[in-house]
This record gives C-alpha cells, structure tokens and sequence, in this order.
C-alpha cells in the first residue's frame, strides 16, 4: 500500500465444463488459484453405446459452482478462530475469544475494542458486521471461566466429567511464561527476592525463543512487540521479543558439519544424546580456562533467519568468521558452542534495547526444550551477567496452562497467587563474573558484525 490506499486486485472465474462434472476456480491476476469448486452433470444411456446429457443440467451446475465459489474463502464461514479459542469452543460451545490471542495477533485493544477504520482499510469490513459476531464480541482476560464449563459432548471425548471449569486461553509461549515468572524465590540469594515481579524475564526457548517482559505500565520498545495489556498475566503489560529459529539454528550447524556421523555414532555408543556428548567433548578439549573460551577467534551472528528482535529485519543473513580448513569433531564442537554463544548474545541485545526503553530486568526465568541443555543455560548466565532460574517442572507451558484452569476453577483468587504457589524453582544458575570481561569482548565483535553485514548490503546493492 502507498499513501494509505489499497492496491486494486482483480481476481477471475475459471469455468471447465467436463463429461463428468463442472468445474471452476477463483484466480488472482498473478495466476494464483484461490477457490476451487466442482458438481457433477447428469448422464443417460437410453442404449448400449448412446450418452445423452442436458443442457439445462449443465447450466445448472455451472450456476452452483459458481455459487459455492463466492461462498466457500467467506460466506459459509460463521466464525474466525484462532486455535486457542477454537480449542475452547469445542470445549465449551462458547466463542469467547481469549484476550492474549486478540491483543497479540488480531490487533484488538484492551482499552478500545476492535478499529473499525484496519479492517475497512485492508478490505475486510465483513468482520465488523453483526458487532464483530465472526471475530469475538466477548473477550476474556487469561483464566476467566468460559460458560458453562466442559460440554457433554466434549466431556465425552475427552473422557473427563461434563460441567468442570475450562479457562479462556493463553498462546503457548506466554502459557510458558505464565508458568514460570511467578514462582517463589525465597532462600536462592536472587535479586529478584522481594522485588515486583517486573524484575523477571520470561524466555522460553525450544525451535525459536520468546522473551516475555511485564510492567505495570505500558512501555514501547523498538523492534520489540507490545506492550499488550493482560495478555500474559492480568493487570500488567506484555513485551514479547524474539529470535527465530534458535533451536532450529543448532540442529542446522551440528547436522551440516562434515563431522556429524562421526559425531553420531560416538554419541550413541554412549547412550547419549549429540548435544550431551558434545557439551562432554567441550569439556575435554577446553584449556585451564572456562569452556567459553574455546571460541576466542570463532564468532557467529545467527539470524539465518532474519532478526525478530530487536532489529526487526528480515533480510539479514547469519554470518560465521573464524573458520578453519579442518572439520573434525573438535571443530564441530566449538562452532556448536560458538552457535549457542550468539543466541545467548542476541538474547543480551534484546535485554539491552528493554532496559534502554525502560525495563529493568534482574533474573532470567527459562523453559523449554533448549532450557534442559545445561550449556545453553550457562552460557545465558554468563553472557548476560544474570542469574538464570530453571522450573521444578520442566514442561513449563502446561504447568502455566494448569494455572489457568486452577484460576477458572475458582480454587485461586488470582493468577497472581496460582502463579506463586504452582510454579516452584528447581535449579539456580549464576553467572561466573570471572569471565565477564570476555564476554564483553564477543560482545563487541557481535555487534560489529551485523554492523558490517550492513555496510556489505550497503555496497553491493548501492549506486
């Protein structure tokens, strides 16, 4: 769009009349299929070898599939879901949508509802018809009780009581965040001990990572989503940032590497997984110092995917300097390492532009599947200078998930208080201050390279 206006799109019916049926498609001006629809014409056989059809019946199909074009990508539809709130529904029959799924993905307001004016200017005012029925006129805030409870019919197959308490939803990083950013600290020397629960960051890490942050008042971080108000625990705002594709970036580097059958057959002849054997691996090829150290002339920036946050840029590329002719398991190794190091430097980056815009942030609160490789977690500690706290419970997002229907059981006065009494520390993991200065050296690198990565675009794609 330019200047506020929409561009025009011309879309085109395709009309196949076949021996057996009728057939068309919607099609954009790209050539793209859109809608398809077919019915089938009549056919005689008044005598062996004689087909007769009608015409009539043939002008009749074309008229219906015609018609079931225009209603099948719309009119047909009596509600738009999210999968969330889809979920709810066939739970409950109620179509209450979920704040979270709303604020976070639909563009709603807490404070003002729906924006008649985006829906009218990306050409779909349907939604706004009816008060919003296809989209969700009642919102409900994480853990509010939806109707009636569970169905009979749910209940069923479901194999649970008909009539218990179900909860309006959470998308399943912010479940992850609710089940861990809450817990007690008391009695592990943290910072975050007796502080609002503000001074904690939420990040759940597992094929990319999320990193949730609250606050009593709305605070507007560049290249980092929000603030949502309620969409993760009620009554405070959400920040979301981001990384994409961080476990998928592991796997990526260790399974491309020339050494990985190598790696694979060592890892299962001692029944471990690669990632156990490799964290050992380090740990015997690392000198006097600590194990971060190995990466001292290896360096990587790892948006092979883009940067969510907080650059929100998509054309960047990930970048590995200090690479050598050798590829055995010891180089495997410490680009695996190296790999890890730069997610957790990213994960620094996004901390550094929440402070910077008003965040203050003490302890780092993790789930998720990267959270059971104890390397990710020092490496998180150490590079960022925080102490890292692991849940109890590994399963973190259905442990927030349980909170919810805690709360819409009526068994809690608040999210706030099942959030306290539901999430419990398991391990505490410091940061080793001895290595602080180093890392402040990578950090620098790190950041010069997305600063020179600029400067190359700059070149090739400049006058």
């Amino acid at each position: 769009m330019s200047g506020g206006e929409q561009e025009q799109r011309n879309y085109y019916l395709g009309v196949d009349v076949g021996t057996g049926s009728v057939r068309a498609a919607l099609v954009d001006q790209c050539g793209v299929l859109l809608a398809f629809a077919d019915q089938p014409i009549m056919k005689w056989e008044p005598q062996f070898n004689h087909h007769e059809q009608s015409s009539e019946d043939i002008w009749a199909a074309c008229c219906i599939v015609t018609k079931n074009l225009r209603e099948t990508c719309w009119d047909k539809a009596g509600h738009f879901f999210d999968l969330p709130d889809f979920l709810s529904w066939k739970a409950t029959g109620v179509t209450a949508r979920s704040l979270c799924s709303l604020v976070c993905k639909w563009t709603y307001s807490a404070e003002k509802g729906w924006d008649d004016s985006f829906w009218k200017m990306i050409g779909l005012e349907d939604f706004v018809a009816d008060n919003y029925s296809k989209i969700g006129n009642q919102v409900l805030p994480p853990g509010a009780s939806l109707g009636n409870g569970l169905t009979q019919e749910a209940a069923k197959d479901l194999g649970l009581p008909a009539g218990i308490a179900v909860a309006a939803s959470l998308i399943d990083a912010h479940a992850g965040g609710l089940g861990v950013i809450g817990a007690d600290v008391k009695g592990h020397g943290l910072a975050c001990e007796g502080q609002p629960v503000t001074s904690r960051l939420a990040i759940i890490c597992g094929t990319s990572s999320c990193h949730m942050g609250i606050s009593k008042d709305p605070i507007f971080v560049p290249g980092v989503w929000g603030p949502y108000f309620s969409a993760m625990v009620p009554g405070f705002w959400l920040n979301e940032g981001g990384q994409s594709v961080t476990g998928r970036l592991i796997d990526h580097m260790v399974q491309g590497h020339a050494a990985f059958p190598e790696l694979q057959a060592k890892a299962t002849a001692s029944c471990q997984s690669v990632y156990a054997y490799l964290n050992s691996h380090l740990d015997l090829i690392k000198k006097a110092q600590s194990v971060g150290f190995l990466t001292v002339d290896l360096h990587v920036w790892p948006d092979f995917h883009g940067n969510r946050s907080p650059l929100a840029d998509l054309t960047l590329k990930g970048m590995v300097t200090g690479l050598k002719l050798s590829q055995d398991l010891d180089d495997l190794a410490i680009l695996y390492l190296a790999t890890v190091q730069a997610i957790a430097f990213g994960t620094r980056f996004i901390i550094e532009a929440m402070e910077a815009a008003g965040h203050s942030i003490t302890t780092l609160f993790l789930c998720g599947g990267l959270s059971k490789n104890p390397l990710f977690v020092q490496m998180h500690a150490d590079i960022t200078g925080m102490p890292v706290v692991l849940s109890q419970e590994v399963e973190s997002v259905l442990v927030g998930a349980a909170i919810l229907g805690a709360c819409a059981s009526g068994d809690f006065t608040s999210v706030q208080e099942a959030m306290a009494r539901m999430s419990k520390v398991g391990k505490v993991v410091f940061p080793r201050r001895e290595d602080k200065k180093y890392y402040d050296k990578k950090y620098k690198v790190f950041l010069k390279l997305v600063e020179h990565q600029k400067e190359y675009a700059a070149v090739m794609h400049g006058d």
